[in-house]
């Protein structure tokens, strides 16, 4: 099949993913959040004290019984910074940095048109959300496959499951992660909107991130928590029960489609509304 006979949007979605995947940013964002993982397995391995102290992230004290419990680890410490620290970074990058660069007039004057450059740049980043969930799995993985034994892993239901069953939810939580992300990345999408200035809009992204999971920490404001993108997102242990909890999967995944459809929407609006000509 040639490329002429490839729709001129699927093209450009190649095209932007070939752009991301090319940056050395985006690279060493994936590394450092597959490091997390392997550093938490290393600490854990070579401390004499081991996981047995009670204190920590959740599950750390199951690395040692069961090397894949690095990967849960590492997702459930990354959720809550790192992993919207990195999204902010490339979802505020969308469209701001095409117009900080000078590109976005040519974008645009190719037949691409404004609403299917938006998605298309959204869908660049709801990839990386995915990238960036297996990034801290794979890391996990390797890091527990070398470091602990991989036996049976006990859910919070107090069930045993296989190595390969386990590795199978691991992936199962990668995936509630990056559904997590994906309201996210739309807030990102639509402050890339606002500014021709990409710092600008990641810096937004990333600290409307703190701040959702700072008011959801407030027990005053129990009124607000289901309506803040980052009520579920420590939601995914639900994952690791027998049979598997789906519910807060589901209830995740409707309030991060309601903020898509609704950033979605406000980007639309701002997007099809500016002059990027001038």
């Amino acid at each position: 099949m040639s490329l002429d006979s490839v729709p001129a949007g699927f093209r450009l979605f190649l095209s932007e993913l070939s752009v991301l995947f090319r940056r050395w940013r985006t690279w060493a964002m994936l590394a450092a959040l597959a490091a997390v993982p392997v550093l938490i397995g290393l600490a854990v391995r070579f401390s004499p004290r081991g996981a047995s102290s009670g204190r920590g992230p959740a599950f750390l004290d199951q690395i040692t019984h069961n090397g894949l419990f690095a990967g849960v680890v590492g997702l459930v410490v990354c959720t809550p910074l790192f992993l919207p620290l990195t999204v902010g970074v490339v979802a505020g990058d969308t469209i701001a940095g095409e117009a900080n660069l000078g590109t976005l007039r040519y974008l645009l004057a190719a037949p691409a048109g404004r609403v299917r450059l938006l998605v298309i740049k959204y869908l660049t980043s709801a990839v990386f959300c995915a990238a960036a969930a297996l990034a801290v799995v794979v890391g996990g993985t390797i890091a527990g496959a070398v470091l602990f034994p991989l036996g049976q892993a006990t859910l919070l239901s107090g069930d045993t499951i296989s190595p390969a069953e386990a590795f199978g939810r691991l992936l199962l939580m990668a995936g509630y992660v990056t559904v997590s992300l994906l309201g996210l990345s739309a807030i990102g999408l639509f402050a890339s909107t606002m500014t021709s200035v990409p710092v600008g809009a990641m810096a937004a992204t990333i600290v409307l991130a703190v701040v959702s999971q700072v008011l959801d920490a407030l027990d005053q404001l129990d009124w607000l928590h289901p309506w803040l993108f980052s009520d579920h997102w420590l939601a995914v242990a639900d994952l690791l029960r027998e049979p598997i909890a789906w519910g807060s999967f589901g209830d995740n995944a409707l309030l991060q489609l309601g903020y898509i459809a609704l950033f979605g929407a406000l980007a639309y609006g701002r997007f099809t509304t500016k002059d990027v000509l001038a």
